[in-house]
């Protein structure tokens, strides 16, 4: 059985007490982050269902994560776990969720609910051999917005403090203003029924950071967060990882420094020689991180918005000194611009925790994670 953190419970629920879990109708500047995790793998991108899905995510996770020092979770959340192909609600999915907002706001912890993966939609179509209708499909976009307000009915009633919406994660249209264009929609759909709620928007091919500078943002609108991933350089942060082509080089790395020796490269042929070129004399450190997110931090300056880095994170078998140095270099640029973070992810093959053992895989990863700046009180 799961241990709980029965000091933090009672000494969290005797502050929660003295302050109202109600609906507020105020500004929702009281919405701040700064380091975080993703709740993956649970109720998204996930086949457990029953009793497996509802022990693997419970109260002693948030209790962890409150007295370890995240201030925020994101959930992912996927269409084929809240509603059938008929459009259904599925119980089970709507009573987990509610059920880790409560525990979210129990242990103030802020939440992100991420809507990551809907049936329109999936950012690794294009990588297997799929396709998504959604920014070319009316009906789609309009199941997209029919989504929302029945989230929006669910959890209208929770603290614009405390509860944050995303859209859609990771959006993969062929053109920027395709993308624009939707979030123009979702965006008036939303604010008509939720005028204070916070919403992140990220920008299009994978709220990659490079396409930041094409994002069209809603004017005149501050309750709003911009959203980036980043796994950069991947021949790092994926090494080892089947699914995509960094993953396929089982060569030696370096970080920081020069990834990748002219030698090496020279010795590998095919598919992963031409990825390795992208390598070639290319000094990755610190600089090189910043010097990739300086085009998001100049769009949250325009706006006067809230940076927030959506995902980051390394492959658990990546060589840790590896692993590690690259996490200091990103809180680093992370602190320095008041980007605020989610890692990818608690529990999973990016993750620090295991589930399984009730125990940390990776204490030494937590520990720099929470070296960098917190939520100033």
């Amino acid at each position: 059985m799961k241990r709980l953190f029965s000091l933090v419970a009672a000494l969290v629920s005797a502050a929660v007490v003295l302050t109202s879990c109600g609906a507020k109708n105020e500004t929702t500047e009281g919405f701040v982050l700064k380091r975080g995790t993703n709740l993956s793998h649970w109720l998204s991108q996930s086949d457990e269902r029953g009793e497996a899905r509802r022990q693997h995510i419970q109260e002693d996770d948030f209790a962890r994560l409150a007295e370890l020092g995240f201030d925020h979770v994101r959930i992912p959340i996927d269409e084929v776990q809240f509603w059938d192909e008929e459009g259904n609600k599925l119980p089970e999915a709507w009573e987990l969720l509610d059920m880790a907002l409560d525990y979210a706001r129990k242990y103030e912890l802020r939440a992100i609910v991420d809507l990551h993966i809907i049936r329109a939609h999936y950012f690794n179509a294009v990588n297997e051999g799929a396709s998504n209708d959604l920014f070319t499909n009316e009906e789609s976009q309009q199941g997209l917005i029919d989504m929302w307000y029945q989230l929006s009915d669910f959890l209208k009633d929770r603290s614009t403090d405390w509860v944050a919406y995303e859209f859609m994660n990771e959006p993969v249209a062929p053109e920027h203003e395709m993308w624009n264009e939707l979030v123009a929609k979702v965006h008036k759909a939303l604010r008509e029924r939720e005028p204070n709620r916070v919403l992140v928007i990220g920008s299009n091919m994978w709220q990659g950071h490079w396409t930041m500078k094409y994002l069209r943002v809603p004017e005149g609108d501050k309750n709003i967060i911009l959203s980036f991933h980043y796994y950069n350089p991947q021949l790092l942060t994926h090494y080892g990882a089947w699914w995509t082509p960094a993953g396929h080089y089982d060569g030696q790395i370096t970080y920081p420094g020069v990834m990748v020796s002219d030698e090496a490269i020279d010795a590998t042929e095919g598919e992963v020689r031409a990825m390795l070129e992208e390598y070639r004399g290319v000094l990755w450190n610190r600089e090189k991180i910043h010097e990739q997110m300086a085009d998001a931090i100049a769009v949250a300056e325009k706006y006067g918005l809230q940076l927030f880095c959506g995902e980051w994170g390394v492959y658990e078998p990546v060589d840790r000194d590896l692993a590690y140095a690259w996490t200091r270099d990103m809180l680093s640029v992370f602190d320095e611009f008041d980007i605020a973070w989610t890692t990818w992810c608690y529990d999973a093959d990016f993750g620090f925790w295991d589930q399984a053992a009730d125990d940390y895989k990776d204490r030494g990863l937590v520990d720099i994670l929470m070296s960098g700046k917190g939520l100033e009180k």
